[in-house]
């Protein structure tokens, strides 16, 4: 049978007993291969962050490979002859003084959780301050890896990261309701490092915000006049790439609109009913503002348009 091909995108992960060629590009991120040797099967994460204090989300490492260690298990019956393969976790935004380290941490935690279920690591390639590019085959657990050029990747991140260690984090808010653009931009002009540059009430006040502005993030909802969020986060990832977060009251945790968001590329995913904005803007601290910190700093690829056309 012929190996289907996969590329990982960050949040993703896969494990199939049908064979699988998968591909992925890792920074400070991580990506744990999990074999079973006795089913003869395995698969692969890619997570970007060590933990995600209740976020269902494979963004973050606890729960990406409580989830990958779950199906394995599922799938094999039982964890005996598991065996895991850890790379990536390298100091390519170390210029970043909150993400310092978060490549060690990312490959700290990858540790802890595999030694607790008992399944033993037989290769790492770990740590340094250069990316990489992973190929691991699902069904017969080989893997290869070559690094990537400084200028390819790197050097993007650290400029980014020397960008946001000399500037305010610029934000645009994209929302049809203009009382909660004013609750979002009170809520995030209260913080030191952070600076909305702009408001939008549909995509093409947006798309001329972001041609003058060049924010550094986007907060987006869904349901808006002219053109809805998704349509408009599918041109951006194509046209013009930049860390999105979704926020809308349609995008629930596990919905389709969720699903389809992080397919599509945005970094994160909102349910706007969690920040109870109309009780004040303690909700928008406290969830959103973390989020913007974290997308801020995130690696996102341009896409093409077959890419996410029929997502």
């Amino acid at each position: 049978m012929e190996p289907e091909r996969v590329f990982l995108l960050p949040g993703e992960y896969i494990i199939s007993k049908k064979p699988h060629s998968v591909t992925t590009l890792l920074g400070s991120c991580v990506a744990v291969c999990l074999y079973s040797r006795p089913g003869g099967f395995g698969g692969m994460n890619h997570y970007m962050l060590p933990t995600s204090t209740g976020d269902r989300s494979a963004k973050y490492g606890d729960y990406s490979i409580q989830t990958l260690v779950q199906f394995l298990e599922r799938g094999a019956g039982s964890l005996r002859g598991a065996e895991a393969m850890l790379f990536g976790g390298a100091n390519v935004v170390g210029a970043i003084r909150s993400g310092a380290q978060i490549g060690e941490k990312n490959v700290d935690l990858a540790r802890r959780m595999l030694k607790d279920y008992g399944i033993p690591i037989t290769k790492e390639q770990v740590g340094g301050n250069t990316g990489m590019k992973i190929f691991y085959q699902t069904w017969d657990n080989k893997v290869e890896y070559r690094y990537i050029e400084r200028s390819n990747f790197a050097d993007t991140m650290l400029a980014k990261a020397e960008h946001l260690d000399q500037n305010k984090i610029r934000v645009l808010v994209v929302d049809d309701s203009a009382l909660v653009r004013q609750i979002l931009t009170k809520a995030l002009a209260e913080e030191p490092d952070i600076e909305v540059i702009g408001q939008a009430r549909d995509a093409f006040e947006a798309r001329e915000l972001l041609l003058e502005k060049n924010p550094d993030v986007i907060t987006l909802d869904i349901i808006m006049p002219k053109m809805d969020g998704v349509t408009f986060l599918k041109k951006l990832m194509v046209y013009h790439p930049k860390p999105v977060i979704i926020c809308s009251t349609i995008a629930k945790d596990g919905s389709k609109v969720e699903f389809r968001a992080d397919q599509i590329g945005a970094v994160d995913v909102i349910d706007k009913e969690s920040l109870n904005l109309y009780q004040g803007i303690d909700g928008v601290k406290k969830i959103l503002i973390p989020k913007i910190r974290l997308a801020a700093r995130a690696f996102v690829r341009k896409k093409t348009k077959e890419e996410v056309m029929n997502l």
